[in-house]
């Protein structure tokens, strides 16, 4: 079964159209379910400027649907898959506010970090939300929500969780790498694992109470060695140090 929107039996006198080329302003003809069509004057490659890419920006099925997408609409489709993982992360943990919200902290702390290192967002995103996903399956296993086990038991359910989306294999793969040792970073990581690990870092000193009454240079100097990107860092005592001061 045709998707209804590509369908031609639901359309309409509306589903073919003209316009003028944004390049040359050569009148062209489309299609309605047409991703692209090249200007027989100047030959540019022109996507289709009524066309609803919703669905296509999510769809597993997008290109057997519409064909070669355009680039950006290929960039969408990995953009979107975070707000999709976050309502499967919160489905996961269901009533587990605590851990909804704290991998909701991390997601919005890494998209600041993420955005100011230029990362790649799809991909601290997507760990951000699933960082912990492993702490249910490590309390029933082991009866501990340790590191290590969370580690363990994470990695599994994130793939489960993203290859049910129709994530790309390779987006999957480094996801899974960093929240299989997202608290135990190496000598040489990546910079997408370091917003992560830092944006989770600074949500545990963020949710924790005790910096109270702490002296703000020597918290200042332990913010340094801590943080493992300049944005991290700097956020960090944004958010961190005003307590302290105030």
């Amino acid at each position: 079964m045709k998707c209804p929107g590509q369908d031609t039996q639901y359309w309409n006198e509306d589903a073919i159209f003209e316009t003028k080329c944004p390049e040359c302003g050569h009148p062209m003809e489309f299609f309605k379910d047409d991703a692209t069509r090249r200007c027989h004057h100047c030959q540019k490659k022109i996507v289709n400027p009524k066309m609803d890419f919703g669905c296509a920006s999510y769809c597993k099925f997008a290109e057997q649907c519409l064909g070669s997408l355009p680039e950006d609409f290929v960039a969408k489709q990995e953009d979107l898959l975070k707000d999709r993982v976050a309502v499967e992360m919160k489905r996961y943990f269901h009533t587990d506010f605590k851990r909804i919200g704290h991998a909701g902290t991390v997601a919005r702390f890494a998209e600041k970090i993420g955005k100011n290192e230029k990362s790649n967002l799809a991909v601290v995103l997507c760990a951000a939300y699933l960082h912990d996903i492993g702490i249910k399956n490590a309390e029933e296993k082991y009866h501990s929500s340790a590191a290590k086990y969370q580690e363990i038991e994470g990695p599994p359910v994130a793939r489960q969780i993203m290859e049910k989306l129709g994530a790309k294999e390779d987006l999957i793969e480094e996801v899974c790498d960093i929240i299989g040792h997202h608290h135990h970073p190496g000598n040489e990581e990546s910079l997408n694992f370091k917003v992560l690990y830092d944006a989770d870092m600074l949500t545990n000193m963020y949710e924790c109470k005790s910096r109270q009454g702490v002296d703000s240079a020597e918290f200042e100097a332990k913010l340094d060695r801590l943080f493992l990107t300049p944005s991290g860092n700097k956020l960090a005592k944004e958010v961190l140090l005003q307590d302290i001061k105030a």
